[in-house]
């Protein structure tokens, strides 16, 4: 695969980081990979808590408040996950490949 892969942190500035490499199991790359699986969690995981949250009448606007925020921070996290695996997976229909890679979650079926 060419081309720049979208990192799942931002740099200086909140920029957005890229790497350059066509090497798909480079340590940066496995490292990219973790921090978007951990990222996904931590999204599935805050979901879970917000549903809880919502349906107590008791909770304030300082709760709700903390929550939207988190909300956010994990829907742009989400979102950046998704054009970095989009943008790759579109490389990689592009090189003419046939078959899935079944080393990387991006490319499995289903």
């Amino acid at each position: 695969m060419n081309g720049l892969r979208l990192l799942p942190w931002s740099g200086p500035e909140g920029k957005p980081c890229y790497l350059s490499t066509d090497d798909d199991n480079s340590r940066l790359s496995r490292k990219a990979d973790q921090i978007e699986t951990l990222q996904l969690g931590m999204a599935t995981q805050l979901l879970e808590h917000s549903k809880a949250l919502l349906t107590n009448e008791k909770v304030g606007v300082v709760e709700l408040r903390f929550l939207a925020c988190r909300l956010t921070e994990a829907l742009r996290d989400t979102l950046r996950v998704a054009e970095s695996r989009g943008g790759r997976l579109l490389a990689y229909v592009e090189d003419g490949s046939d078959e899935l890679d079944e080393g990387h979650p991006e490319r499995r079926p289903g």
